[in-house]
């Protein structure tokens, strides 16, 4: 485990090594996004106020998220406590950044689907700040795979996990998972005839699935019905998100086998 990244190597500053790869995460968003505005020829200033409003809701429900965790609000932080100091959710921070987007779209009046501006930027940053998740937190479950994390006590004992045991190395799925997606929207969807906004909504639904499937060896506490807390939630929206997928494929919404021709990506394609 390496908290700073003077951890990894003595020369570096001691800093929180999570927060560097999280904002190294939104860095590279910023400048894949900035690059997909410009190819689509989005020129509207008001697009300025989406990714404001994305930052906000992810910041704020990235927190909150994790806030009432206990029956008994005793056992959870004050809401100022959580805010500053309380665990972070990427789950909820999608959900945060989707609102924020949202309502920055009401405020200012924004008319069109802005999913295919976000879509790889976010596929891309989650590739990233996944690996300030893999550097500073429990790893998984148990493996007798040969590529298990091995921790020592020290670093088992910092994050509650078992000390000599192959534990699942759950976070590099998942920037397997997040590169991969990075890949299939960048080179791949934007691409392609599909209507605008519904890029994104492809990569949150490939993404609800893996991170169901993941969390039976990420190691979170089960909550309920032998789920953790992230895959009741999950539970819940994968089937809404495949009705949303359902309903595009019959109003044609989702067309993947064909492509706009060359020289015209930025004058014809819809902008989101």
């Amino acid at each position: 485990m390496f908290p700073l990244l003077s951890d990894l190597a003595p020369w570096l500053p001691p800093i929180d090594t999570h927060a560097v790869f999280v904002g190294l995460g939104l860095l590279a968003a910023g400048v894949v996004f900035l690059i997909e505005k410009r190819r689509r020829a989005v020129t509207d200033p008001r697009i300025a106020y989406l990714v404001l409003g994305a930052l906000v809701g992810a910041a704020v429900l990235s927190r909150l998220g994790t806030w009432a965790q206990h029956l008994d609000p005793s056992k959870n932080l004050s809401l100022i406590d959580q805010l500053a100091y309380g665990n972070a959710s990427m789950l909820s921070a999608l959900v945060g950044a989707w609102l924020g987007v949202h309502v920055a779209k009401r405020i200012a009046r924004y008319p069109d689907r802005s999913g295919d501006l976000f879509a790889p930027a976010v596929a891309l940053a989650m590739a990233i700040g996944r690996i300030g998740c893999l550097l500073t937190e429990q790893p998984g479950t148990p493996t007798g795979a040969g590529w298990g994390i091995v921790l020592d006590p020290a670093a088992a004992a910092r994050v509650g996990a078992p000390a000599g045991v192959p534990l699942h190395p759950s976070f590099v799925y998942e920037i397997v998972f997040h590169a991969a997606a990075f890949a299939v929207l960048w080179f791949w969807l934007r691409h392609r005839p599909i209507a605008p906004g519904e890029t994104l909504t492809l990569y949150i639904a490939a993404y609800a699935v893996f991170r169901f499937a993941v969390e039976f060896v990420r190691g979170n506490e089960v909550a309920w019905l032998g789920l953790t807390r992230p895959q009741l939630f999950l539970a819940v929206t994968i089937p809404l998100l495949f009705v949303r997928l359902a309903w595009m494929v019959s109003r044609g919404r989702l067309t993947l086998h064909d492509t706009p021709p060359i020289g015209r990506m930025a004058a014809d394609v819809p902008r989101t």
